[in-house]
């Protein structure tokens, strides 16, 4: 898996949000700059950046204009100044901070094996982790520089460690669930749905504590220890500072919240006295988008705000049919060993996707299947159990054939996907174009720069026109020169021999047409319908399955 995913990095350029984490990651490390990106917790974006400190990239310092500026527009800023200024690095840079997510990915492995094996044996373990590597969606995240896969690595490694302090109530192992607990809360900000669970967890423990011969002042001291360490951590990663918000931050406050912004900047001042501002603040933008949610698309249809039934679909498309069958039946299998036999093993997967079912079915942001990823562990261990029992039938041979079918069907979806793993789609995506499905980054995510600028090279060719996610970040790094095709008032588009429209914006979805002269913006339809043309044009080529280009001159 780690060869294969060396393999795709060195095709393979950074994706559109990369390009703002990476950087963010540095300036993290170096300048303990936490306005930038916060959006997304510090600890994985500076995990990456580890790398940096010694190829020692050239900094950007801000402007002085900067504190009027809102955490947006500051952010944006600095990664354009940062790639322009190390363009002569940029291979290395990308190279070695998407290395570093290649080590945590083996490391998720090892923890699927490691609960896996906990619950089940050895040979369920074992099957989990190879369903684990050949699975092309996880294939296509395992390299990129983001917080999604290593949310799944906390989440899966956060119900390891409890069921270990539920055997055996030590202050070590109530240590060792405040430090995961800790590191969970700064990876990713969903993971403060484990909070609440360590809170029910915590009341229960204490009122039934002499019912189970436990001692309930021993449990006081381990919930203040979970406490305590998962407060230091989250305060370390941010190097325990609460600034005040810049004004361009509290401006912002006022503008999204304008009805409560004096409660909410209370919020901030006063809650900063016990967690980092910008943890708060970067919460806070979370909310933001989920409450106003993002523009999507979902088997032709189209909405600001998704569907309940979005994951679900999703899942079901995303991923190979035999991982799908098996998650399914593995699911109802589970559900019947718990009811009808108390098999409570089953508990530690039911319990865990629930909750993070529920969390991803009431959200706004449909954008990725890589949203639903924390799913994605115990689905793993759910398929293994499912094979490990066909492989202890009395038809053994019935059973050795299945995981052969299963297998081989997953290693040859790999092979037809390389090096193409973002927009994989199985066999049910067949009768529409992959992004008349789903869009964003479930297929097209910027990725493909280095091999449409070798394409365009080749043809003698310096500039495009087009519609892209992330390619349009990175391509001027790469020698051509980009000019997006949605028009600005004032500004004409030269024209340009080739036209590239992304399969997220052939979907129409990632649409943002800019207002006109006036300030009037398109209608919704005006504008996921605004590249429509280019739907039943015949493309020159096909790029990485995701990038279609169009001679027209």
């Amino acid at each position: 898996m780690s060869v294969q995913l060396f393999a795709v990095i060195s095709r393979k350029n950074i994706t559109n949000d990369e390009l703002v984490h990476i950087p963010a990651g540095y300036y993290h490390l170096v300048a303990g700059e936490f306005q930038l990106n916060n959006e997304h917790p510090p600890l994985i974006k500076m995990w990456a950046a580890l790398p940096l400190l010694f190829i020692q990239p050239k900094e950007s310092l801000k402007s002085s204009g900067d504190a009027d500026n809102d955490y947006r527009e500051v952010t944006w800023g600095f990664h354009q100044n940062f790639w322009a200024n190390n363009r002569s690095q940029f291979q290395s840079i990308t190279f070695w901070t998407r290395t570093m997510m290649i080590v945590l990915t083996c490391v998720l492995g090892v923890v699927i094996f490691l609960f896996a094996r906990d619950l089940f044996g050895r040979r369920v373990a074992v099957i989990a982790v190879a369903l684990f590597t050949l699975e092309p969606t996880v294939l296509a995240h395992g390299r990129i520089v983001h917080t999604d896969l290593p949310a799944l690595l906390v989440f899966v490694l956060f119900f390891f460690t409890l069921r270990r302090y539920f055997q055996a109530r030590t202050f070590k192992r109530a240590a060792a669930l405040g430090l995961v607990s800790g590191i969970a809360l700064i990876t990713k900000f969903s993971m403060i749905v484990l909070v609440p669970v360590l809170g029910l967890i915590a009341i229960l423990g204490l009122i039934f504590a002499r019912r189970f011969q436990e001692n309930q002042r021993k449990l006081l001291v381990h919930c203040l220890i979970v406490l305590v360490i998962g407060w230091f951590l989250v305060n370390a990663a941010y190097r325990f500072q609460s600034p005040p918000l810049s004004p361009g931050d509290v401006k912002w406050v006022q503008v999204r919240s304008p009805e409560n912004a004096n409660a909410w900047l209370t919020f901030f001042n006063v809650g900063s006295r016990i967690v980092p501002t910008y943890y708060l603040y970067g919460q806070y933008n979370v909310m933001l988008h989920n409450r106003d949610g993002h523009a999507t698309s979902l088997l032709g249809q189209y909405s600001n705000t998704g569907w309940w039934y979005y994951f679900p679909v999703a899942f079901a498309l995303k991923t190979t049919l035999p991982f799908l069958l098996l998650t399914i039946i593995g699911l109802v299998f589970a559900i019947v060993q718990l009811i009808s036999k108390h098999d409570w093993r089953f508990l530690w997967l039911l319990v865990p996707m629930a909750i993070y079912a529920l969390l991803s079915m009431t959200s706004h942001i449909n954008i990725g299947i890589r949203h639903f990823f924390p799913e994605f562990g115990f689905f793993f261990i759910l398929a293994a159990v499912m094979l490990d029992m066909l492989l202890r039938t009395k038809l053994k041979v019935i059973g050795v054939g299945v995981v052969v079918v299963c297998f081989g069907w997953m290693t040859v979806e790999d092979v037809k996907a390389y090096p193409n793993y973002i927009p994989y789609m199985n066999e049910m995506a067949s009768s529409h174009p992959k992004w008349w499905y789903l869009s964003d980054s479930n297929v097209e995510w910027g990725d493909e720069a280095q091999e449409l600028a070798n394409y365009l090279h080749a043809r003698g060719e310096t500039e495009v026109s087009g519609a892209m996610m992330g390619a349009w970040g990175t391509l001027d790094l790469l020698g051509i020169k980009y000019y997006e095709l949605f028009p600005r008032p004032g500004v004409t588009l030269p024209e340009t021999k080739y036209v590239v429209i992304g399969a997220s914006f052939m979907n129409g979805s990632t649409n943002s047409i800019p207002p006109d002269a006036n300030g009037k913006f398109v209608s919704d339809k005006q504008r996921v319908n605004y590249l429509a043309a280019y739907r039943t044009m015949q493309p020159e080529v096909v790029i990485g399955d995701a990038l279609y280009v169009f001679k027209v001159k």
